[in-house]
């Protein structure tokens, strides 16, 4: 049988402002090539499936289009939620979805439950652990001396063990999202650590053939049988040097036969640039950046105004910008009356916001401004 290993797919996530659901799309599009390419059986999505437990309209379109179009190719699907979906709501309709090939594995009672698949050397057992939060799971699960997130994973995979106890020659396979010791985060991911100490040992996951973990976001091998898929983009610049990837997982009549890693392409890379406003907006060689997703440190000695909308005159993925003048003096460092010196309220207000935002305010915005800094004036000139 031949597994192929995803997670994270944050269908609704933006970039710092950008919406990502054409990327996404694409991305999904590709697995689907993938899965057709190389005979995958079962394709797993070890959590974070959307990007919020109430995703829009939109997101829900994406990933509906992208599981049909997964089980379109030939495999079917096995998930289970992650920190950042809303397992109530993955989970409706699971067992109706099941009779399609979309096995949904979203509840604390079912953990242990395994979607049973076939293949010639008999059953594969996929349990799919959704993301347990420490304090309400573990009264769930009947611990309540369970510390942590070590405490309610420890007991989960102790009914995923007894379960596949008995059933003696099955070849198991776990999903669970989960922050495992070794892993490295990126900046991309959203702290699991409130109701306990967030890592837990990869010893917890002892006893099964494969476990496909999901949370953090660059692909890692913990242990031949413990792996972190990764996201299929990146969703934060410190994610730009990762090479996005999937596991193809082939399991043979003894259990974990071979596990190959497959890039997979990127639909519109990052970069970061730097240099002085005037610079990155005239010279030739930065063309080759128009493209990307970007993020831009300006160097002038005095913040020009509206640098990002200008910026994005050349560059319309520029989604990030920080000022840090020369001479190593930051922003945050060069002196108030520097920093504001020929320069109106007006002017000072909206490069704020800018600087805030990534994006000038609007004329309704600057008028409502405006007014409020007029207001100002008359109750100051009042007191005096």
């Amino acid at each position: 049988m031949r597994l192929l290993h995803t997670s994270d797919w944050h269908i609704g996530r933006t970039f710092h402002g950008a919406d990502l659901l054409t990327e996404q799309e694409a991305a999904f599009t590709y697995i689907a090539e993938l899965v057709d390419r190389e005979s995958v059986d079962v394709v797993v999505v070890a959590g974070d499936i959307y990007d919020r437990a109430v995703p829009s309209a939109e997101a829900v379109r994406v990933a509906t289009a992208a599981l049909a179009r997964i089980r379109r190719a030939g495999a079917e699907l096995v998930i289970t939620p992650g920190n950042h979906d809303s397992a109530a709501r993955l989970g409706a309709f699971a067992d109706f979805a099941a009779a399609g090939g979309l096995h949904i594995r979203a509840t604390i009672e079912g953990l242990a439950e395994p979607v049973v698949l076939q293949d010639e050397h008999g059953a594969v057992a996929v349990y799919g652990i959704p993301y347990l939060e420490p304090e309400p799971s573990r009264h769930a699960l009947g611990v309540p001396e369970a510390r942590g997130h070590t405490g309610v994973l420890g007991e989960a995979m102790r009914r995923v063990r007894d379960d596949l106890a008995a059933r003696p020659g099955t070849r198991s396979v776990v999903l669970a999202h989960a922050f495992v010791t070794g892993g490295e985060a990126s900046e991309s991911e959203r702290t699991i650590a409130v109701g306990g100490v967030e890592q837990v040992p990869g010893s917890v996951f002892d006893g099964v053939d494969y476990v496909a973990l999901g949370h953090l976001h660059g692909p890692q091998t913990l242990a031949e049988h413990l792996r972190y898929s990764g996201s299929p983009l990146a969703y934060s610049f410190s994610e730009a040097r990762q090479r996005k990837s999937v596991w193809l997982v082939d399991l043979d009549d003894a259990g974990l036969a071979q596990v190959r890693r497959h890039e997979l392409p990127v639909p519109r890379p990052l970069a970061t640039l730097g240099g002085e406003l005037a610079a990155l907006l005239s010279e030739p060689e930065h063309e080759q950046w128009r493209d990307h997703f970007l993020s831009v440190t300006i160097t002038d000695r005095v913040r020009p105004v509206d640098a990002m909308r200008l910026l994005r005159e050349r560059f319309p993925y520029a989604v990030q910008m920080d000022w840090r003048p020369d001479g190593g003096v930051t922003g945050t460092d060069l002196k108030y009356a520097e920093a504001v010196r020929g320069r109106s309220d007006i002017e000072i207000a909206r490069s704020f916001l800018d600087d805030c935002r990534g994006a000038p305010p609007t004329e309704r915005e600057e008028r409502l401004v405006y007014l409020a800094l007029e207001a100002a004036n008359r109750a100051a000139v009042a007191k005096l």
